[in-house]
C-alpha cells in the first residue's frame, strides 16, 4: 500500500521533539482536534470501509467462521480502540496471521463454521483480551521487542505461503485431502483434473480485477469492485446453478451479545494458542503504531494501546466474533487516503453498521471462490520478497533465521511457528553477542582508528589497546579471554601494557566477572601492566569481582588517550605525550 499523503491533507505540527502523551483519558485525537481534518478523516474512513469490508469477509474464511463475523470484527473492536487508544492512526480489526493461528489450533477439537467452533473463537478472543489487560497492569509492552523485524518478516511470509496453498481447493472448486503441508499440496495436485471451470473462472476474474485496480491506483478499492462484480455475475448468470458455491443466507442486523458457552477445560486448552496470538498482537500492533507515530512526530502511550487492544478483543469475544489485531495494511490505507485521526476509523464503523442493517442480502450471492481469491492475494502480499532480499544482502546468517521461521510456520503450523520465531529472534541476537565485533585501536594521522582484533594487531610497540564491543556474559567470555591471549602471544613486539577499553561494555554478568578477574590476574603475572579505560557503565561490577583492586586507581583512566599518555610517560617520564588525538 502507498503511504504517501495527498496534497490536500492538513498536516499535524511537525516542529520539535515528539510530544509526550497526554494524561487525559479523552480520545487522543479529540484533544486539539482541528476541524480542517474532518473532511479528510471522513473520506479516509469511507475508503477504509471499501477495503476492510470485503477483506474481513475473506478473513472469516481463514478463521473458519461465518462471513458475517468478519463485519463484526470491524463494528465494535475498531470503535473501542478508536475511543480508548493513544495511537491516532492504528486500525484494529481481523488479521490474517491470528486468523490462521485460530484455524490451525481449533481444527483438532471442533468443526469449522459450527456453533461450537464459533464459541471457541469467542473464548479465545476473551482469553487474549485478559492477557492484554494483564500486560497493561504489569507494563509488559516491552515484549513487543522479542520479535525482531527479521523473524516477523519470516513469520508473516510463512503465513502467506500457507494461505496461498490453502485457498487453491476453493479456487478450483475441488476437495483436496492430505496431512500436513506437503500432503495437502499433493491432494490439490491430484484433484486439479477435476477442477470446475466456472469456479476457477470466478477466482481468476477476482484476482485480475483486484490486481488491475491496484495497478491503476493504490487507492482504488479493488477488492470491493471485484466482490461487487462477482455478486452481480452470480445473480445475472445464475452461476450457483453451474456448480459455483456461494456464501448463502446471511442474517441482517446487529450481533448478539453474551458470554460463549464453553467448558472450563476447553477454555484452558486454548491458553497456549492465546499466548501465541498475544505475542503477535503486541509485536505487530506496537511496530505499526510506532512507525506512524514517528512519521508524524506524534505522542504515543504503548501501555494505553495495550489496554485498548485488550478491550477491543473483549468486545470481539462478547459480540460473536474472533480475535482482532493492529493492521499495518489498513493503517497504511487510512494514512494514504489523508486520514489524520481515529475519526476515520469511527466512520468505517458507521459504514459497516449500514451494511449490517441494509445490505447483507447481497452477501448471500457472493461466490466462495471470490473469497478464496481475496485470501490468496492476501497471502501473496504477506510473502515479503523485497524484505527477504534486503535481509539476504545485509547478512546471510540473518536471512537463514528469517527463512527458518518461514519454513517452521509452513511445515509445523502457525501456532508453533510463533514460539519458534521468538526463540530464533533471541538466538539471532545472542549469536551476534556471542561473537561481537572486537577491535584494537591504533593512532593514524592524529586520530584513533579501529582495526580487527586479529593476531598481530597492536596499537604501537609494547602497547595493545583492546575494545570488546558488547556486554560480557557467560556465552562470549571464553572468546574474550582467547582474544586477549592471542593478541598478547602473537604481537610483533613484547607487550608491556594491555589497555582494556570498556566504553562499549554495558554489563558484566557473574560468570564473565569471574573470568575477567582471572585473566587480569594471569596477564599481570606475566609481567604485563593491565589498565582500564572508560569504565563508567561497569564500574560496580569491576569492584565486586576484585578487578579494580588488582589494577588500582592509578591504572584506571577516563579516556583511551589518557591511558596512552600514561604509557608514554612510563617509557620517557620527561617527554610529552604524543599529540592529542580524537577520543575513541
Amino acid at each position: 500500500m502507498a503511504t504517501g499523503e495527498p496534497s490536500t491533507a492538513v498536516p499535524l505540527p511537525q516542529e520539535g521533539a515528539p510530544k509526550k502523551p497526554s494524561g487525559s483519558w479523552l480520545p487522543s485525537w479529540l484533544v486539539g482536534y482541528d476541524r480542517r481534518w474532518l473532511a479528510a478523516d471522513v473520506i479516509a474512513g469511507i475508503t477504509l470501509a471499501a477495503v476492510s469490508i470485503p477483506e474481513c469477509m475473506g478473513y472469516t474464511k481463514i478463521a473458519g467462521t461465518p462471513v458475517i463475523t468478519g463485519l463484526y470484527t470491524i463494528l465494535l473492536p475498531i470503535s473501542v480502540f478508536a475511543l480508548l487508544g493513544s495511537s491516532r492512526h492504528l486500525v484494529v480489526g481481523a488479521d490474517s496471521a491470528t486468523a490462521a493461528m485460530l484455524f490451525a489450533a481449533l481444527s483438532a477439537v471442533a468443526l469449522p463454521y459450527s456453533a461450537h467452533w464459533l464459541a471457541l473463537t469467542e473464548v479465545a478472543a476473551l482469553i487474549t483480551a485478559a492477557m492484554l489487560l494483564l500486560a497493561t497492569v504489569l507494563r509488559l509492552g516491552f515484549l513487543a521487542d522479542f520479535l525482531s523485524r527479521t523473524v516477523l518478516v519470516g513469520f508473516l511470509s510463512g503465513v502467506g505461503v500457507s494461505l496461498i496453498f490453502g485457498q487453491l481447493p476453493d479456487m478450483l472448486g475441488v476437495t483436496a485431502k492430505g496431512h500436513g503441508f506437503f500432503g495437502q499440496l499433493w491432494g490439490v495436485v491430484r484433484a486439479t483434473p477435476h477442477a470446475r471451470l466456472p469456479t476457477f473462472g470466478v477466482a481468476v476474474g477476482v484476482v485480475v480485477v483486484i490486481a488491475a485496480a491496484e495497478r491503476w491506483s493504490h487507492k482504488a478499492p479493488g477488492a470491493l469492485i471485484a466482490v461487487g462484480l462477482a455478486i452481480v455475475a452470480t445473480f445475472a448468470f445464475r452461476l450457483d446453478h453451474h456448480g459455483v458455491a456461494v456464501v448463502g443466507q446471511v442474517a441482517a442486523g446487529l450481533p448478539s451479545f453474551g458470554l460463549p458457552r464453553v467448558s472450563l477445560h476447553e477454555a484452558a486448552t486454548l491458553v497456549p494458542l492465546c499466548a501465541s496470538m498475544f505475542l503477535v498482537i503486541v509485536a505487530q500492533s506496537a511496530a505499526t503504531s510506532r512507525s506512524f507515530a514517528q512519521k508524524r512526530n506524534e505522542p504515543l502511550n504503548e501501555n494505553r494501546d495495550l489496554l485498548a487492544l485488550g478491550l477491543a478483543n473483549a468486545a470481539a469475544g462478547l459480540s460473536g466474533t474472533f480475535v482482532v489485531n493492529g493492521s499495518p495494511t489498513k493503517t497504511a490505507v487510512v494514512d494514504s487516503a489523508g486520514g489524520r485521526t481515529q475519526v476515520s476509523q469511527l466512520t468505517t464503523a458507521a459504514a459497516t453498521l449500514a451494511v449490517l442493517l441494509f445490505a447483507t442480502r447481497l452477501i448471500a450471492w457472493l461466490p466462495v471462490a471470490a473469497l478464496a481469491a481475496m485470501v490468496f492475494l492476501i497471502g501473496v502480499k504477506l510473502v515479503d520478497v523485497e524484505s527477504l532480499r534486503r535481509i539476504y544482502r545485509f547478512r546471510k546468517a540473518t536471512f537463514l533465521v528469517a527463512l527458518g521461521t518461514m519454513a517452521a510456520v509452513v511445515l509445523l503450523g502457525v501456532e508453533r511457528g510463533i514460539f519458534l520465531a521468538v526463540a530464533l529472534s533471541i538466538l539471532d541476537h545472542m549469536q551476534q553477542e556471542y561473537r561481537p565485533k572486537d577491535v584494537v585501536l591504533v593512532q593514524r594521522d592524529g586520530h584513533w582508528k579501529a582495526v580487527r582484533a586479529e593476531p598481530g594487531a597492536h596499537t604501537e610497540p609494547g602497547l595493545i589497546l583492546y575494545r570488546f564491543q558488547a556486554p560480557l556474559f557467560f556465552a562470549n567470555v571464553d572468546h574474550f579471554v582467547a582474544q586477549v591471549w592471542a593478541l598478547i602471544r602473537q604481537a610483533p613486539h613484547p607487550v608491556e601494557w594491555l589497555v582494556l577499553d570498556l566504553v562499549s561494555m554495558s554489563d558484566i554478568d557473574y560468570t564473565a566477572g569471574l573470568a575477567l578477574e582471572t585473566v587480569v590476574r594471569q596477564v599481570r603475572e606475566e609481567g604485563i601492566t593491565v589498565a582500564l579505560a572508560e569504565i563508567d557503565d561497569v564500574s560496580p561490577q569491576l569492584e565486586q569481582f576484585g578487578v579494580a583492586r588488582h589494577i588500582g586507581p592509578e591504572r584506571t583512566f577516563e579516556s583511551t588517550q589518557a591511558a596512552v599518555h600514561a604509557f608514554h610517560e612510563r617509557i620517557d617520564p620527561g617527554a610529552d605525550a604524543a599529540p592529542p588525538a580524537a577520543r575513541a
